[in-house]
């Protein structure tokens, strides 16, 4: 939070990144999302936050709310109550959801949003999907539900970004080394105009899949574009075909399960531009 501060960057209030999503940004800000709605943070990092006056979303899965490491739901309603908390919908179970039959996943969702009409009076209007992942008919779903839902896979978000797979960058015990912070914070978006394949569940039939990522007409500097990917179980960086201004990237080994990971950077004049995404991969 003092690495924010000290760069000179706004907390972006959830509410009002609502409002402004599909308007263009004149100045970066800095959305704090949080998952699961832990204990931990309760007691670790609510305080913090409430005396700093650092506005942030908690993504909350209704089922374990109140079991041994979670949140009570007046712990919920305290942040919920406050003017810097957002309560975010993070699902039911938090089981891996794409592993669901579609009449599974429909219903985790629908009774997870009853408990939180019953909880707090309201349908949170902000998805998060359990592990990042998601397949294309739970996007749509989610789609028809909600305002947005954020995935796991690294990035920028910007006016082009699909407001229904938003990308966040992970800050954990396994990604959240201060030096690497410092320099994602820095990072600015990596525009596109397209993506395919849009199905993000692949099977072995599909595996691995050719991505094909179509930029804006004069976009910039596209050529000193780089992407690692972790095909075959470990990173290595990609092949990279350009056909006008559409990338194609041709996988080497098929991506291992559970998921499939592509980074890609450029170096535009000095700015570090970024976007990722992600695979989940079938065990078949």
């Amino acid at each position: 939070m003092s690495i924010i501060k000290d760069l000179g960057y706004e907390f972006y209030d959830p509410k009002n990144f609502l409002k402004e999503l599909n308007k263009p940004k004149n100045k970066k800000k800095i959305l704090i999302t949080i998952d699961d709605g832990f204990k931990s943070f309760y007691n670790e990092a609510w305080p913090y936050l409430k005396r700093n006056k650092i506005p942030f979303i908690l993504f909350v899965s209704t089922e374990p709310v109140g079991k041994t490491g979670y949140m009570t739901w007046d712990e919920i309603k305290e942040i919920d109550d406050s003017k810097l908390g957002y309560i975010g919908h993070h699902s039911h179970t938090h089981k891996y959801l794409i592993d669901m039959t579609e009449e599974e996943f429909i219903n985790d969702i629908e009774t997870s949003t009853k408990i939180f009409n019953k909880k707090l009076g309201y349908v949170p209007p902000i998805f998060s999907y359990p592990f990042g992942e998601y397949s294309l008919f739970m996007r749509n779903y989610i789609s028809k539900n909600f305002k947005v839902a954020f995935g796991q896979h690294s990035g920028v978000i910007d006016l082009n970004k699909n407001k229904f797979e938003l990308p966040r960058f992970p800050i954990n015990e396994k990604y959240g080394e201060l030096k690497r912070f410092k320099s994602l914070i820095n990072y600015s978006p990596l525009e596109y105009k397209s993506i395919k394949p849009e199905e993000k569940k692949i099977d072995h039939s599909g595996n691995p899949p050719q991505l094909i990522i179509e930029f804006f007409k004069g976009q910039k500097n596209i050529n000193n574009i780089n992407c690692y990917s972790n095909d075959g179980g470990s990173w290595k960086k990609s092949n990279l075909e350009f056909k006008d201004q559409t990338l194609i990237i041709n996988f080497k080994d098929k991506f291992l399960p559970r998921r499939g990971r592509i980074n890609c950077s450029l170096n535009d004049n000095g700015k570090w531009r970024w976007f990722g995404t992600q695979f989940t991969i079938k065990n078949n």
